[in-house]
This record gives C-alpha cells, structure tokens and sequence, in this order.
C-alpha cells in the first residue's frame, strides 16, 4: 500500500523559510511514479496545486509561489522536497502532498496527510 510520509512543516515570521519533504513508500506495486507534488487547501476552499514536478524534471508552479518556492525531487529515493522563500501569511494552511502512478495499464492518485504551514505577520 501506497504511503505518503510528509515533514517540515511549521510556524515561521513572514519573509521566513522552511523546506518540505514526503517519501513514498510501499511503492513495491508501482510501475512508476509520474509526478510528485504539492498542493494546500486553504480553510472553505478547493485544494489548490502549488507545485508539481515530472519524472523527467519539468516543474509547474502556481503563479502565487513563482519564483518563491522551489519543488525538486530525489527519484532514488521517492521523494518530493518543496523549498519555500520568502514566505507571507497568505501562504498560511495546509499543505498536501500528492503524486501519481502508474500500475497495469492505469494511473493512480494519492494524497499525503497534510501538513501545517503557518505565517506570523
């Protein structure tokens, strides 16, 4: 079974950083993972992507976090990191990871915990 083992949230001042992590593990069925990412889902809305990355390395960002944060990945070791810079408040929620892969002829989603990132002004 597919885990998603997330850290690194936190509490930080604005203009601050912290880096996230998740490993997946329980990969033994998977064929591949294709993509790997990082979502939040702020209080009474839709969860929302902030950075998504490719097997072969292409990077998708949201604009809000462009140029901000920084989403790379260890395939050796199945493993998203999500380095984020300057941070405000309005980044404050939580942030899921996410990742597809692929078994048999089919595509597979699945979802981290969650973990709390929060921005004092």
């Amino acid at each position: 079974q597919v885990r998603l083992v997330e850290s690194g949230g936190g509490l930080v001042q604005a203009g601050g950083s912290l880096r996230l992590s998740c490993t997946a593990t329980g990969t033994g069925s998977i064929d591949s993972i294709n993509v790997m990412g990082w979502y939040r889902q702020p209080p009474g809305k839709q969860r929302e992507l902030v950075a998504i990355i490719y097997s072969g390395g292409k990077t998708i960002y949201a604009d809000s976090v462009k140029g901000r944060f920084t989403i790379s990945r260890d395939n050796a070791k199945n493993t998203v990191y999500l380095q984020m810079n300057s941070l405000k408040p309005e980044d404050t929620t939580v942030y899921f990871c996410g990742l597809i892969a692929a078994m048999g002829n089919r595509d597979y989603q699945y979802w981290g915990q969650g973990t709390q990132v929060t921005v004092s002004s």
